[in-house]
């Protein structure tokens, strides 16, 4: 079992959902970096539930340092953090054991690790790992915004409801408005409409799913390999990495299906003395390797598959099919809180690739 990610920089997830913590592992951290706690809680926020379009589940989620770190500065060493679980209720699923629950890892888990996994709210599968996941990504984003760059995220779409897409103009503005939001949009009458959605879906005893899209500023040129290294391949491997990812495209994405070259292609101009494009159809990146312009991309969020209404499944012990009503605590919808997930992961890959670039010196000064 690989839950190593990373080339340079790696990050090592490790807990289940309903165990006593979760927590993560950062290696090739550069010595140096400096470690604001109340950057990281206002990140953490962003993944807590919140009113009636999230799990009643509620946990603290403060992280604890466990190596790594020394006087608020990483000290270049594996940087260990937990997060404790408190709010646990393992009672939730003992009736549905050995039910594989629709849409969930309870079946493919099984099949992997011979019944020997915890099944309890997903276990290692849940989307409670996201936790220790953004709390390491927050270490990462603040390092990335003290040289410059900014990653963002905004739902673009949920419950089939469109907000408007970040805008080449205005972008970095942009980023900083939906960072500053526990649920990210651009248009406020999408945003309420998005709500009012995702609550008749609960209602129902159904979840709506969506589409995140995310944008990096400040990249330079010349990050990502060609063919398998690629800064798109990389990317995408970050965001399928994270529960309920199930679709990314860059740029204009599958648009350019219908486009013609004239139309995709990013004509070159000289713009305050550098190289920059007119457009950015590609999302920033040709031949697998950024162009200096805002890297753009969306992914898709499924719904929840953790959904009150009976469904149909099977009975793993007694081989019969049998209806499933799953009780517990559950969202609606996610998407508002993986936003801050993509981000974090989308910070891992663009480290990751500065590193490999210019070593880790770049992102720190030697102490005098």
């Amino acid at each position: 079992m690989n839950n190593t990610f990373g080339r340079y920089l790696t990050v090592t997830l490790f807990g289940e959902s309903h165990g006593p913590a979760v927590g993560a592992v950062i290696d090739g951290m550069p010595a140096g970096v400096r470690i604001d706690e109340e950057y990281i809680q206002r990140q953490m926020a962003k993944r807590r539930s919140f009113s009636a379009v999230s799990t009643p589940r509620a946990e603290a989620d403060v992280p604890e340092f466990l190596s790594g770190v020394k006087d608020g500065f990483t000290e270049g060493t594996p940087v260990a953090l937990i997060i404790r679980n408190n709010n646990v209720r393992r009672s939730d699923y003992a009736a549905s054991a050995g039910i594989p629950r629709p849409g969930h890892a309870d079946y493919t888990g099984r099949m992997k690790y011979l019944g020997y996994e915890d099944q309890s709210g997903g276990g290692h599968f849940s989307g409670r790992l996201t936790a220790p996941l953004t709390a390491a990504g927050a270490v990462i984003l603040h390092m990335l915004e003290e040289k410059g760059i900014l990653i963002g995220s905004h739902i673009l779409e949920a419950a089939g409801i469109r907000d408007t897409a970040f805008s080449e103009e205005n972008m970095t503005e942009e980023i900083g408005k939906v960072n500053d939001m526990l649920f990210a949009v651009l248009d406020e009458e999408a945003q309420e409409k998005m709500l009012e959605a995702i609550q008749n879906a609960a209602a129902d005893n159904d979840s709506v799913g969506g589409i995140l899209e995310t944008a990096v500023t400040g990249l330079p040129a010349g990050l990502g390999e060609p063919f398998f290294d690629s800064a798109e391949s990389l990317i995408a491997h970050g965001m399928f990495s994270i529960p309920a990812v199930k679709g990314i495209s860059f740029g204009t994405g599958f648009g350019l299906a219908s486009m013609r070259g004239s139309e995709a292609n990013d004509p070159f101009v000289i713009r305050n003395g550098r190289v920059e494009t007119e457009t950015n159809h590609n999302g920033g990146i040709n031949g697998g390797i950024t162009n200096g312009m805002p890297v753009l991309f969306q992914t898709v969020i499924k719904p929840t598959p953790s959904i009150a209404k009976a469904q149909r499944s099977v009975n793993l012990e007694t081989m019969q099919e049998t209806d499933l009503v799953i009780h517990g605590r559950h969202d609606p919808a996610v998407i508002h809180r993986a936003r801050v997930v993509a981000d974090s992961m989308t910070a891992f890959v663009i480290a990751d690739l500065l590193l490999q670039r210019y070593g880790e010196l770049w992102f720190t000064e030697k102490k005098k």
